[in-house]
């Protein structure tokens, strides 16, 4: 059974940066896409940017040129590098996994996550 935990989040100001991780373990991550979602207080969780297990990559259109994932399939790890952060931003950060080596449009396709990590942007 595939485990996810996730690291990283905090404060920062307006502009700052960010790295998050996704510890993954249990099953071998080179086979498995992987999801960064979030989620803002009072709103649904939304997929921000996926990691197939080819090393393909997506991005939601509010993060694309900011934030950039990517995978280390030695230290079976992937991070999220988030730049140039909003207030907008502010959200508990989930990984997630489908299972398999794909990434999914719908939250509902993923069915092993981690516990988040909250990352707030604020002055």
């Amino acid at each position: 059974q595939v485990r996810l935990v996730e690291s990283g989040g905090g404060l920062v100001q307006p502009g700052g940066s960010l790295r998050l991780s996704c510890a993954v373990s249990g099953l071998t991550l080179e086979r498995l896409g992987i999801e960064w979602f979030h989620q803002a207080p009072g709103k649904e969780r939304e997929g921000v940017a996926c990691v197939s297990a080819r090393n393909t990559t997506f991005y939601a259109d509010s993060v694309k040129g900011r934030f950039t994932i990517s995978r280390d399939n030695v230290k079976n790890v992937v991070y999220l590098q988030m730049s140039s952060l909003e207030p907008e931003d502010t959200a508990v950060y989930y990984c997630a996994t489908a299972g398999d080596e794909w990434c999914y449009r719908s939250v509902s396709d993923y069915r092993s996550w981690g516990q988040g990590t909250q990352v707030t942007v604020s002055s």
